[in-house]
């Protein structure tokens, strides 16, 4: 086998400094996004309530509308 080929320290720091910079462009990232995702989960669940109670609503009047005498 060959020996490994020692890298350069231009190499080297090059390389841990975009790690760095990825993971603080991350960070910064995912705390830009972190509310926008909260308020959106927040509009859904709202939604979903709504659509429920009109669930709702609507299989009390079918409900409702099946119980007649004129059958």
């Amino acid at each position: 086998m060959v020996p490994p080929v020692a890298v350069s320290p231009l190499i080297k720091t090059a390389r841990y400094s975009m790690l760095i910079a990825g993971i603080v462009y991350g960070k910064k990232r995912y705390d830009y996004l972190k509310p926008i995702g909260a308020e959106e989960r927040r509009i859904e669940e709202e939604e979903k309530i709504i659509r429920q109670e009109q669930a709702r609503i609507a299989k009390e009047l079918a409900e409702a509308n099946e119980d007649t005498i004129l059958k």
